[in-house]
């Protein structure tokens, strides 16, 4: 795209022509940036997002090129707080305050969606002159009928299996395979957490004198929000609703069974801690840079925190019980019908989508491009994934990257009803569990109970 002039031409015919072509993008018109060499009145767009502090920094870099390229286009960016975005979008919608564009949780968007707050992403999409639908990954849409897409994925996103790889050395421990066709099986997995976790003494958990009570180091950490736990749960053959949409299946023997293995990690094996234990340590890519941790489970994104911080780490695939898998996720990008200006706020989408615009968000390790290209042009994989080995460590083409394409599953998030009633209601239900008070099996019937009775049809 071309950058606006700041000046028309001397001549007074050139003046007479662009005063009668001030350019303004009807409901059926074209894309903005068509017209960009054309002078127009300043608009100003509110941008709501989360992240990191290298997040942050990363995305107010790529809002001043932004900006550079459409001077008359002003981004207030405001980044929420991860814990507290729900709540903070709540009361600028409750206020008559929504922003353009945002970040929007499933959760949330779900219920916004329901309001009719957003715009529909197919309709720009339908007359934008550079974008079509089939350009991105198939998978990345949140639809509240075929017709109307009322979020996009801000990135694609999935999981893998993170390690230092000083510390599986000095143990003996082989590197995780990076190909779903090598993956580990659990009980590999399992062996390798014992011997890279240890007490104070230096004792791993295959030392019968190994002290539970005295770890100084996990081999192994993991979440318990619901992504982490469906690589799992999926590659075991289970899912959150039947396939029809109808019933809640998290209480299946193959969910449970993949749910149970997880908490076993913790009080069965002592090579993960508690979440009591959990509340005594850093988060996880911090745990990892400290040493407090050998391998991780995490998403790609971690990769922006871990690559600044020069880690010597590297990604292998996730372990796998029937099947290889990494579930593929993001929060939404919407555009909220209230915007006095819809047309710079998918101007604004379009760049922070295109690498080719916001090159560091992806060089840098924080997103995975949305668009199909970027993972099968070898040029294009060349300037995103390559030109920054420590954001993109060797595993990471093979275990993230080729992974998602290959092996990807759909969160929940995507076609789960009833979110923000749901996920509570499985957290809390959980907790026994990850505390080695109750099996999963029991867990999830008493859960299944209390979903069941929302609707959970798509």
């Amino acid at each position: 795209m071309n950058r606006t002039r700041g000046m028309a031409a001397g001549a007074l015919v050139t003046l007479i022509v662009v005063s009668l072509l001030i350019w303004r993008w009807p409901s059926g018109g074209s894309d903005p940036a068509a017209s960009d060499k054309v002078p127009r009145d300043p608009v100003t767009l509110r941008f709501t997002y989360w992240g990191s502090v290298e997040e942050k920094k990363a995305i107010e870099s790529t809002l001043a090129r932004f900006h550079q390229e459409y001077p008359w286009i002003t981004v207030e960016p405001i980044q929420l707080p991860n814990s507290d975005y729900n709540t903070k979008m709540l009361a600028l919608s409750s206020s008559n305050e929504e922003p353009d564009l945002a970040y929007m949780t499933t959760e949330l968007g779900e219920i916004f969606a329901r309001q009719d707050k957003f715009l529909n992403l197919f309709d720009f999409l339908g007359r934008d002159p550079d974008l079509k639908k089939e350009d991105f990954l198939d998978y990345l849409w949140y639809k509240s009928s075929p017709d109307f897409a009322w979020g996009i994925s801000t990135a694609a996103e999935c999981f893998g299996l993170y390690y230092r790889k000083d510390l599986l050395e000095k143990a003996g421990v082989p590197i995780p395979p990076a190909q779903a066709e090598n993956a580990w099986s659990w009980e590999q997995f399992v062996e390798a957490a014992k011997r890279l976790t240890l007490d104070s003494q230096g004792r791993n958990a295959l030392d019968p004198a190994f002290d539970k009570d005295r770890i100084a180091r996990y081999g192994i950490m993991f979440e318990t929000w619901s992504d982490p736990l469906n690589n799992f749960v999926f590659g075991n053959g289970g899912d959150w609703v039947s396939a029809d949409r109808s019933r809640f299946t998290l209480n299946s023997d193959e969910a449970a069974q993949a749910i149970q293995k997880l908490a076993d990690l913790a009080n069965v094996y002592h090579v993960a801690p508690s979440p009591y234990e959990s509340k005594s340590l850093p988060a996880m890519n911090v745990a990892l840079q400290a040493g407090l941790a050998a391998m991780i489970i995490d998403g790609q994104w971690i990769n922006l925190d871990l690559g600044k911080a020069k880690v010597d780490y590297d990604i292998g695939v996730l372990p796998k019980l029937k099947r290889s898998v990494t579930v593929g996720l993001s929060g939404a990008t919407v555009l909220f019908r209230s915007s006095k200006h819809p047309e710079e706020a998918w101007l604004l989408y379009k760049w922070l989508a295109d690498p080719n615009k916001a090159i560091n968000l992806y060089t840098d390790g924080l997103w995975m491009p949305v668009f199909k290209k970027w993972y099968t042009d070898p040029a294009l994989v060349d300037r995103w994934v390559n030109a920054n080995p420590r954001a993109h460590p060797p595993g990471f083409k093979d275990a993230m990257m080729k992974q998602l394409l290959e092996n990807g599953m759909p969160s929940v998030g995507y076609y789960l009803q009833n979110q923000m009633e749901t996920f509570p209601e499985v957290t809390a239900g959980l907790i026994p569990v990850w505390q080695g008070e109750v099996s999963a099996k029991t867990a999830l019937g008493s859960i299944a109970e209390k979903v069941n009775r929302l609707n959970v049809q798509k």
